[in-house]
């Protein structure tokens, strides 16, 4: 069963999530450099937003570049954790505005906003944790993708805002990846006033996991990356998918889903391995294979 649900979420994300091919639009207008950077080492993918110049907008050509950036591979064992993190003082200002005048049309908007909703939801169906590592600006959408993210670590400089009402343009699609990591009241507040909201704020209202000094901010995150890294990527898997399932059940439902998971989940090869080796006093020695125990 474990391994059928895992089939099914990898061919959910194939026919939902099809990678686009590699073009010039993944490069900056203003720069001969692309627009996200990856590299990946020790099963760990790093993803970098590369147009400082733009405040690292989220245009449709960065919303594509950081699509394929994180479905590249994603099913492949070595593949661990994906951390996002962005050149200069902005993570990211949202949207760049300049697509989004009436000269663009309905049909482009409509593309831009599908993207993005697209990239937002990819981030939390893939089978790996996504962090996002934020030493700077996230406005609008790029507080949307912060919210999107599974763990968030930020500097203590970081501020977080969803202005679009000061420029006649409610951050409704933001609304639901803040309204879900946050409390009413306070995405409330931040949607109607546009007003950012401090590191610290954004901690004590579940926006962000870890506020860090700057110095520390890379440091601590690799570390947190590494941890991830020692642990069975199935099971993380299975969890990760069956925590955001359980998320939108009532509680008695959620309590049926995941107690029938956890009994997959004793069913894994890894599963067994791990209550194994504690017993045995032990480090496990993880398959990473989504492969059930043999009786």
């Amino acid at each position: 069963m474990a391994r059928c649900l895992l089939r099914r979420s990898t061919a959910i994300l194939q026919l939902r999530y099809r990678p686009t091919t590699l073009r010039n639009r993944f490069y900056s207008d203003t720069e001969p450099e692309p627009l996200t950077l990856r590299t990946q080492s020790s099963g760990i993918r790093r993803i970098i937003l590369n147009n400082p110049k733009k405040r690292n907008a989220l245009s449709l050509s960065m919303l594509e570049s950081l699509r394929e950036n994180i479905l590249t591979d994603i099913h492949s064992d070595d593949l661990r954790v994906i951390i996002i993190s962005a050149k200069g003082p902005v993570f990211s200002s949202g949207h760049d505005l300049k697509e989004l005048t009436s000269a663009q049309g309905r049909e482009y908007h409509t593309k831009v906003f599908q993207t993005c909703a697209q990239v937002m939801t990819l981030i939390q169906d893939i089978p790996v944790p996504v962090v996002a590592m934020v030493n700077g600006v996230a406005t609008a959408a790029g507080c949307q993708l912060v919210a999107s993210c599974d763990i968030v670590l930020a500097t203590e400089k970081s501020t977080f805002a969803t202005p679009g009402v000061n420029v006649g343009l409610f951050c409704s699609t933001p609304a639901v990846a803040i309204g879900r990591a946050v409390p009413r009241k306070v995405a409330m507040e931040m949607l109607f006033t546009g007003t950012p909201i401090s590191a610290h704020d954004a901690l004590l209202h579940g926006l962000v996991s870890k506020v860090v000094p700057e110095e520390e901010l890379e440091e601590k995150t690799l570390a947190m990356a590494r941890r991830i890294c020692q642990t069975s990527r199935p099971v993380i898997a299975l969890g990760k998918s069956t925590f955001q399932r359980q998320m939108s059940q009532s509680r008695d439902a959620a309590y049926v889903t995941a107690s029938s998971v956890m009994v997959e989940n004793l069913a894994l090869s890894d599963g067994q391995e791990g209550i194994k080796a504690f017993i045995e006093k032990r480090k496990p020695v993880w398959g990473h294979k989504s492969e059930k125990a043999h009786d």
